[in-house]
């Protein structure tokens, strides 16, 4: 399981998750770095595109930092070569220093760095767009859809490409897909299936390499004759989810 602090960085590996209904991962893309012009007002929060922030689907080079976040002292490590770097978020010359590293370190164009943003409970979410529903929805794949595919390819496809919150294993390869409004259960946690994931060029990012390698949005369409991998399900019924935990078929 994997969380993302700050949308766009490094996950967060879990090994087990509080959940409750109605609600995201906690702690997940609840902070952002907002390019220039964004439009994001903290004091009124609103969706936004993906693009009006510093993710993979413009910048490649972000697969090539290893970052840390820690939610309480709200200190960012990033890591570029043999160096990690610190900065102290909870600071606004921290946010500052920050955003003018990632953009000498990135080569961003844009006229000015971009700003550390956050509106907690407002999700950073590719699907925020959508609804409130879907700011809270969690991302799910299929590690036997990435397998199939990448038999396909004959490439070696890293599920880390797809930026899940909740990989699993022992469904059917694309089942996954045809079962919107079914339910998955894991113990006490039962999740809705709400849609499926549509992906864009962010996924064409090498998670090893920091290079793109795959057009898999193209590569998708023309050998299952759509754009997606995996689904976003929604918490219907919270509890405690842990790694390794068995589950029951869609139903």
């Amino acid at each position: 399981m994997n969380r993302y602090p700050i949308k766009g960085l490094s996950s967060e590996v879990l090994s087990s998750v509080e959940l409750r209904a109605g609600e995201g991962i906690p702690g997940d893309r609840l902070f952002g770095f907002a390019r220039y012009n964004s439009g994001f007002d903290p004091l009124n929060p609103s969706p936004l595109p993906k693009d009006r922030f510093v993710v993979l689907l413009n910048q490649a080079g972000l697969a090539g930092l290893k970052t840390g976040f820690d939610a309480d002292t709200h200190v960012l490590e990033i890591e570029v070569g043999q160096r990690t770097h610190h900065f102290a978020m909870s600071d606004p010359e921290g946010q500052l220093d920050a955003a003018r590293f990632l953009y000498t370190t990135l080569g961003l164009k844009d006229p000015e760095p971009p700003k550390f943003v956050s509106s907690a409970p407002h999700r950073f979410t590719d699907v925020s767009v959508v609804s409130p529903k879907m700011m809270n929805a969690i991302s799910l794949l299929n590690r036997a859809s990435v397998r199939a595919l990448g038999k396909k390819l004959n490439a070696d496809i890293h599920p880390a490409r797809f930026r899940a919150n909740i990989e699993i294993d022992g469904l059917p390869p694309f089942s996954e897909l045809d079962a919107i409004g079914s339910t998955l259960v894991f113990g006490d946690v039962q999740f809705q299936i709400l849609s499926r994931t549509k992906r864009c060029a962010a996924t064409e990012v090498n998670p090893e390499t920091a290079e793109r390698d795959l057009n898999l949005p193209y590569l998708l369409r023309k050998h299952l004759g759509h754009m997606d991998m995996g689904v976003y399900v929604e918490v219907v019924t919270g509890g405690t989810l842990t790694v390794g935990q068995s589950g029951q078929q869609p139903a």
